[in-house]
């Protein structure tokens, strides 16, 4: 990291992931898939594992749901080819019951493509 950068330094996979969180934060899927390789693993633990992006693409917004997630990034630690972000976040379940949850999420890259997603989730309350 270039010292004169300091706290302000991001790297490309970081860029690549405030994007594709935002991307989920619009509910914006063209955003999110071109965050992707072509070839993306997501596991979400505990649930399922999906292939490719057409799976990807149908997961984003759950019919359980509605309305935008409120996600906040607490913490993203990088090495190599991989980059591990916690944070917390809240969604509305259909008839307006707003969840809470906290998440860490393992961002694995393939180039400038995140080629591998495991998703760890905690319901609150």
């Amino acid at each position: 990291m270039p010292e004169s950068l300091g706290d302000y330094y991001m790297s490309a996979h970081r860029i690549i992931i405030e994007k594709y969180i935002e991307g989920f934060r619009r509910s914006d899927h063209a955003q999110i898939l071109s965050c992707l390789s072509d070839d993306i693993v997501w596991v979400l633990h505990g649930y399922k594992t999906l292939k490719g992006k057409d799976a990807f693409d149908a997961e984003i917004e759950n019919e359980g749901f509605e309305g935008n997630p409120v996600l906040t990034i607490d913490r993203m630690i990088e090495e190599g080819d991989s980059v591990v972000v916690t944070g917390s976040g809240s969604v509305t379940k259909r008839g307006d019951e707003r969840l809470q949850f906290k998440f860490s999420e393992v961002f694995t890259f393939s180039g400038d493509a995140i080629s591998r997603l495991e998703t760890f989730h905690i319901w609150l309350g």
